[in-house]
C-alpha cells in the first residue's frame, strides 16, 4: 500500500518543535563537547554574542560567566532587555532589536534566532532582566514557560542574566572543555579592547587587540616585530615566523571568529600579495610571499551575510552602506597603511624581502622533489589503496554532512580492515600506516615529500597548500592502547605540529578512545574504557560474567567496531594549551630526553589497570 499524500500529511511545527527536530539548521552539528564547533559551544556563544553587542554599543564594561558541571550562567551589565519583551525575545522567532539597525549597527546576531535556539535546546533556561529599577524573570524547560514572574522592584545593577543547561536528550553525555571556552573568551577580548570577561574565577582582558592575539598565539620565533594597523571598521596584525612553512590566519567579522575564513580572509591574502609586489616592484610568487605568515584581520560590516547559522564563514561581498566590495575595502586599507609602514620601517621591509627570497629559493630547489612525490602519491592512491575514502568531504558544499567527515589513521592490516568494514562510507575514511612513522622533529619540510608515508598522508588530507582545502573535519588517530600505540600517536602529532600546526590549533586532530574491556553475560554486553567502568559493569551484571581484555584494535571484531566509531564514538581532542609553545613541546617529547619521554608514555597509558586486572585474574 502506497503512502497517501493528503491534507493530513501536512503539519505545522511551532518554533521550539522545529528547533528540536532540526537543530542542525540553527546550531550546526550537535556533538558531545569534544570538538570546538560542537553545539554546546554554539549555545554558549549565542548568549555571549548578545552581551558583546551591548558592550559594543557602549553599555557595560564586563561580563561574568560561570560554568558548573552542565549549567551555564552569563551576566552582562548592559541596558537590560525591555521588561515587557523578555519572554518574546527568547521564545518568538524573528523577534529582537537586531532588526533595527539603528540600535545594533554592526552586531553579530542578526536573525533573532540564537537565544531561541538556546532556549529550545536546554532542559532548563532562565532569563532575568534588570532595568529602570525593576526586574523580570522567566524560566523555561525545552522552550516551554514553567515560571513567569511578575515585574518586581529591583535596585540591582542593570543588565541581563541568562542561565541554561543543555538538554541531554539532544546532546547526550556532553562535557564542556575549558580550553575551548577560554580560547573563545580570549578572542572576544582581543576584538573588544577594554572589555573584561570573568570566567570561573579567571580574568580575560586585552589592551592591544589583534597585536595581543598574534603575540600570545604565535609559537615560532618572530622574524620582525608584529605590524599592527587599525582603521575605520578594520584592524590587522601581521608577522612572519622562523622555521614555519604554513600560513596561519585568524579572521573575524563583527567579533565573530570566522574559523572557515570567507570573503574577507580571501581578500586579505590577495591584498598582501598585491601590496608586497608593488612595494618591492617584483612579481614574487604568492606562495613565497605568504609562506610562514601569521596574520589576523577583523572587519565590521552592517548586516553581514554568513554561509551558515553558526557564522563560521563570511559570504558578504560588499561593504554597506559604502557600496564597495570587501576585496576593494581591504586592498585600499593595506595599500595605504601597510605600504606606509614598510616605508617608515626599512629594517622590517628588508627582513620581509629576505624571507620571500629564501622561500623562493627553497621552492625552486624542491620543485623536482615535489613533482616526484605527487606522481608517487597519485600512483599509490590508485594501486596501493592506503586510503579508503568517503563520499563527503569538509570542503564540499554539503553543509549538513561535511562537519561529520572523518579520517581514521590506523596502523596494521587488522585494525584498518575492521574499521574499513564497519565505517559509514558516506562520511568516514581510513588511512593505513605501514609501521611506525618517522620522527620528524627538527627536520625540514623536504622530508614530507621524501618520506612515502608523510607524502601520502599529506596528499590524502589535501593540505600541501595549507588547510583551506582540508578534506576531513576530524583527523582521528586510532592506535592500540599500549606503548607502541602511544609512540605512534606521538610521532603523528609531531608531524602535524611540526609542519601543519593549524590542524591542531583549529581543533581537527583527535585520539580515538577504544574500550579496554568487554564485560558480558547472555543478556547484555558492556564495553568499559576504564578500570572503574569495568568494576561498575561487574557489579551490574552479577555472577561470573565473561571478561575480555582488548590488547589491541586488531582484537576487536568489525561488528564491535561499529559501536565504537558510530554514535557512541569517544574522541579526545589534541589540544595545545594557551601557555604552551609548540617547539618546546616537540623538544620535550621528541628530542633527546628519552627517559622523560618514556615516563610520559608510561604515565599516560592504563598500564596500572592491566596490572590490577592480571592480579585479580591470578587470585580468581
Amino acid at each position: 500500500m502506497t503512502n497517501q499524500y493528503t491534507e493530513d500529511s501536512i503539519r505545522s511545527l511551532d518554533w521550539k518543535e522545529h528547533i528540536r527536530l532540526r537543530p542542525g539548521m540553527y546550531i550546526g552539528k550537535m556533538g558531545n563537547g569534544s570538538s570546538p564547533d560542537d553545539g554546546i559551544y554554539v549555545l554558549l556563544k549565542e548568549v555571549i554574542d548578545n552581551s558583546i553587542d551591548e558592550y559594543v554599543m557602549g553599555n557595560g564594561k564586563s561580563i561574568d560567566i560561570s560554568i558548573k558541571k552542565d549549567n551555564v550562567t552569563i551576566r552582562d551589565f548592559g541596558r537590560g532587555i525591555p521588561l515587557g519583551k523578555v519572554v518574546d525575545v527568547v521564545s518568538k522567532i524573528n523577534t529582537g532589536a537586531k532588526y533595527d539597525s539603528k540600535v545594533f549597527k554592526k552586531s553579530v546576531g542578526l536573525n533573532g534566532v540564537g537565544s531561541k535556539a538556546v532556549n529550545a535546546l536546554s532542559s532548563y533556561f532562565k532569563i532575568k532582566s534588570i532595568r529602570d529599577g525593576k526586574s523580570k524573570l522567566v524560566e523555561f524547560s525545552k522552550g516551554l514557560v514553567v515560571n513567569d514572574e511578575e515585574i518586581q522592584e529591583n535596585s540591582g545593577r542593570k543588565g541581563t542574566t541568562v542561565s541554561f543547561t543543555p538538554d541531554k536528550e539532544m546532546f547526550g553525555d556532553f562535557k564542556f572543555i575549558n580550553e575551548f571556552i577560554e580560547k573563545m573568551l580570549m578572542n572576544y577580548c582581543y576584538l573588544n579592547t577594554g572589555l573584561t570577561i570573568n570566567y570561573n574565577g579567571h580574568k580575560f582582558y586585552s589592551e592591544k587587540g589583534l597585536f595581543d592575539l598574534l603575540d600570545q598565539n604565535t609559537d615560532a620565533e618572530l622574524l620582525y616585530p608584529i605590524i599592527h594597523l587599525k582603521g575605520d571598521d578594520i584592524e590587522v596584525a601581521i608577522t612572519h615566523c622562523k622555521n614555519q612553512y604554513s600560513e596561519q590566519y585568524y579572521s573575524f567579522v563583527n567579533g565573530q571568529h570566522t574559523v572557515q575564513g570567507g570573503t574577507h580572509q580571501g581578500a586579505f591574502r590577495q591584498a598582501i600579495v598585491r601590496v608586497i609586489r608593488d612595494f618591492y616592484n617584483k612579481n614574487y610568487e604568492a606562495s613565497d610571499i605568504r609562506q610562514a605568515i601569521n596574520a589576523a584581520i577583523s572587519i565590521k560590516v552592517i548586516e553581514p551575510i554568513f554561509e551558515s547559522q553558526t557564522k563560521t564563514k563570511l559570504g558578504s561581498t560588499e561593504i554597506e552602506p559604502k557600496g564597495i566590495t570587501i576585496q576593494t575595502f581591504v586592498l585600499d586599507f593595506l595599500k595605504k597603511y601597510l605600504d606606509n609602514y614598510l616605508h617608515k620601517n626599512p629594517e622590517t621591509a628588508e627582513i620581509i624581502q629576505k624571507k620571500i627570497q629564501h622561500a623562493e629559493h627553497e621552492r625552486k630547489a624542491m620543485a623536482g622533489v615535489k613533482k616526484l612525490a605527487r606522481e608517487r602519491a597519485k600512483k599509490a592512491s590508485l594501486h596501493n589503496k592506503k586510503l579508503r575514502d568517503c563520499r563527503v568531504h569538509y570542503n564540499d558544499n554539503n553543509k549538513d554532512l561535511r562537519f561529520d567527515s572523518t579520517l581514521f589513521i590506523t596502523e596494521g592490516d587488522s585494525a584498518s580492515g575492521s574499521i574499513t568494514k564497519t565505517r559509514d562510507i558516506k562520511t568516514q575514511a581510513v588511512f593505513s600506516l605501514r609501521g611506525k612513522p618517522l620522527n620528524c622533529y627538527g627536520l625540514t619540510k623536504k622530508v614530507v615529500y621524501e618520506n612515502e608515508e608523510f607524502n601520502l598522508l599529506q596528499s590524502a588530507l589535501n593540505i600541501e597548500q595549507g588547510i583551506d582545502d582540508l578534506r576531513y573535519n576530524k583527523i582521528v588517530i586510532a592506535t592500540d592502547a599500549d606503548v607502541d600505540g602511544m609512540h605512534i600517536r606521538l610521532l603523528l602529532i609531531t608531524f602535524f605540529l611540526q609542519f601543519f600546526p593549524e590542524l591542531v590549533k583549529e581543533g581537527h586532530v583527535y585520539i580515538l578512545e577504544t574500550p579496554l574491556f568487554r564485560v558480558r553475560n547472555k543478556k547484555e554486553t558492556i564495553y568499559c574504557y576504564t578500570n572503574e567502568e569495568r568494576i561498575e559493569a561487574l557489579s551490574k551484571l552479577g555472577k561470573n560474567p565473561e571478561i575480555t581484555r582488548f590488547k589491541g584494535l586488531g582484537e576487536i571484531s568489525p561488528n564491535e567496531f561499529k559501536y565504537f566509531i558510530g554514535e557512541n564514538m569517544r574522541l579526545d581532542p589534541v589540544i595545545v594549551g594557551s601557555e604552551a609553545k609548540i617547539q618546546d613541546i616537540l623538544k620535550y617529547y621528541m628530542g633527546k630526553n628519552t627517559p622523560q619521554r618514556q615516563e610520559f608514555i608510561i604515565n599516560n597509558l592504563k598500564i596500572e589497570e592491566d596490572i590490577e586486572y592480571e592480579h585479580e585474574k591470578n587470585i580468581n
